[in-house]
């Protein structure tokens, strides 16, 4: 199995990238990753992003080690209940310790259970992405109609997970990335006449194999479509593509 990783800063913001990722093992055969976006009309938005990426980074260290005391025979579907259940219960506690406010706490979120063995993966987006499955893209657009993890943060956390919608458990996939909604916005300022279309940067960017024989496979494509097609990304952008 391969996993390509790449986090860009949007040409639109000059300070910091808005975006995080991560793909952390939480045990021998299961993997924890995430694509984060810092909701830009919050407050430092930046933080929100870094913060619940760093929580879940602690959280798969610990079921990591966990594995060698705990036998874990839960589901995917269990596994990412319970990860996504102590993302809130910490930064719940982190947001009482700082008396952070809950516009500091805004950032969307794509996050994805694993089994590498078998190459089955559980994955919850809450609020705005994308996800590739073996050449199939799935937007998820809320229309400006947010629905921030931050904001959930006192609900009784049954009763909210059980109300989304955008769940996805894929069987033996081939092929599969999770991206934050950066990947639309590619522009071409130099010859707009030539602007690619999102269709085409999508393809390019997680269905074309080009280059996947590199590590940073990612990161050359995204140097061609600046260099060879004349485009940049104006939004920041997180990716993460994985092919067995």
């Amino acid at each position: 199995m391969k996993i390509y990783k790449t986090l860009n800063i949007g040409e639109f913001h000059t300070n910091y990238c808005e975006d995080f990722l991560i793909d952390e093992p939480i045990g021998s055969n299961y993997k924890l990753i995430a694509v984060l976006d810092g909701c830009t009309m919050g407050t430092e938005s930046v933080f929100a992003s870094i913060l619940f990426g760093k929580i879940l980074r602690k959280i798969a260290k610990k079921k990591y080690y966990q594995e060698f005391v705990i036998d874990d025979y839960s589901n995917l579907k269990n596994k990412l209940e319970d990860i996504v259940k102590s993302l809130i219960s910490e930064t719940k506690t982190i947001k009482n310790q700082l008396n952070l406010e809950t516009k500091e706490l805004l950032s969307t979120l794509i996050i994805g259970v694993i089994d590498t063995k078998n190459f089955s993966v559980e994955l919850l987006c809450v609020r705005d992405g994308l996800i590739c499955i073996d050449g199939k893209i799935i937007e998820y657009e809320q229309n400006d109609k947010p629905d921030y993890l931050g904001y959930h943060l006192s609900d009784d956390f049954n009763n909210w997970y059980n109300s989304q919608q955008q769940k996805l458990s894929i069987n033996n996939f081939k092929d599969l990335s999770i991206c934050t909604d950066g990947i639309f916005t590619f522009k071409n300022f130099k010859e707009k006449s030539k602007q690619k279309s999102e269709s085409e940067i999508i393809e390019f960017l997680l269905v074309d194999n080009i280059d996947t024989e590199y590590e940073n496979c990612l990161d050359r494509k995204i140097k061609k479509i600046k260099e060879s097609w004349n485009h940049v990304v104006t939004d920041d952008l997180a990716i993460i593509r994985i092919k067995t």
